[in-house]
């Protein structure tokens, strides 16, 4: 067999055997290897990619697994999240009723977590979102139950100290029912008497025999003992637990300030002093600073009945005495 390569010559009709020089073998062996290395690692790259290798497979398998346990995670998450929210409907509007709390706002409830990101590594990373999204309902989770926990720390204080704001909460009539004689006047806006303009009346007026008693409607310390303008001689009874009541038009005052009384505790006697019209008392509540009706506060005194009588000549149009 002939070695080499051969080139037929047309002008001396003969074979001519072809020779090579260094450089060009060099060059064309050069071509030869860098042809079957791209070569190669094309086919590589195409192997790789169709057929992946058995510890990529268990990787792959492993991710699938993990993001599926995420899944079921961020299901249980969801589970217990509701679960938080209807413990806190309860709280807010059960348990911290019951004990005349106010309520917890949702916002602070379900406020997050400022600042920095924490998860701004996370994010980087690729298939990383619903790590990332379950780390963020964990943080809300846990925000959610510190606070509930801090709500049920406050609510079991104050069952600790019913008693006590039962005895506090005024609950009773200031006068006795033998020594009533009229209602003359409920809480809402009327004509005043004297100045004969419409404003609002923040109490009730209960009129009654000049020198009768008047009770404390519930244990507290008397914050306030003296003749005021509008008021006359009064009387302020702070009840703790956001609650005030006052006791004006007295004809005189049986307490003094800083002075410890208990409900049913006499304080003073109707009069007639201050702006008044006629001998009788008026008498406020107010729960936190703001006057509220004081016929919602006469449950320890009044039959179902007496109730819804008391109820109704409140809010009927009257004139009032003060």
């Amino acid at each position: 067999m002939a070695k080499g390569k051969y080139r037929f010559n047309a002008d001396s009709l003969i074979y001519e055997k072809i020779e090579y020089s260094p450089k060009r073998i060099l060059t064309i062996g050069f071509v030869y290897i860098i042809s079957f290395f791209v070569l190669g690692f094309s086919f590589m790259l195409l192997w790789l990619n169709f057929f992946p290798s058995a510890q990529e497979k268990q990787l792959m398998q492993e991710n699938a697994e993990l993001r599926m346990q995420y899944k079921v995670l961020n299901t249980k998450l969801g589970t217990v999240q509701s679960v938080l929210e209807d413990i806190a409907h309860r709280d807010n509007n059960i348990y911290r009723v019951i004990f005349e709390a106010d309520p917890i706002p949702n916002e602070v409830r379900t406020a997050g977590f400022g600042g920095v990101n924490r998860y701004a590594d996370l994010e980087s990373k690729p298939n990383m979102e619903i790590v990332v999204e379950t780390a963020n309902r964990l943080d809300k989770l846990y925000k959610m139950l510190y606070v509930q926990t801090l709500s049920f720390d406050s609510v079991i204080n104050l069952a600790r100290n019913k008693e006590d704001m039962l005895r506090s909460i005024p609950a009773i009539q200031p006068l006795a029912d033998r020594d009533l004689t009229g209602f003359a006047s409920g809480f809402g806006y009327r004509i005043h008497p004297i100045y004969k303009t419409y404003k609002m009346h923040t109490g009730i007026d209960l009129t009654a025999p000049l020198g009768t008693k008047i009770y404390a409607t519930g244990d507290g310390t008397v914050s306030l003992a003296r003749f005021e303008r509008g008021y006359g001689k009064c009387v302020f009874i702070d009840h703790g637990y956001n609650f005030e009541t006052v006791y004006a038009h007295m004809s005189m005052i049986l307490v003094k300030p800083g002075q410890k009384v208990k409900r049913g505790e006499v304080i003073g006697l109707v009069g007639n002093t201050g702006v008044s019209t006629g001998p009788h008392l008026h008498y406020e509540v107010r729960k936190g600073k703001k006057p509220v009706n004081p016929i919602n506060y006469f449950m320890n005194d009044l039959s179902p009945e007496e109730y819804d009588e008391m109820l109704r000549v409140s809010i009927r149009p009257s004139q009032t005495l003060d």
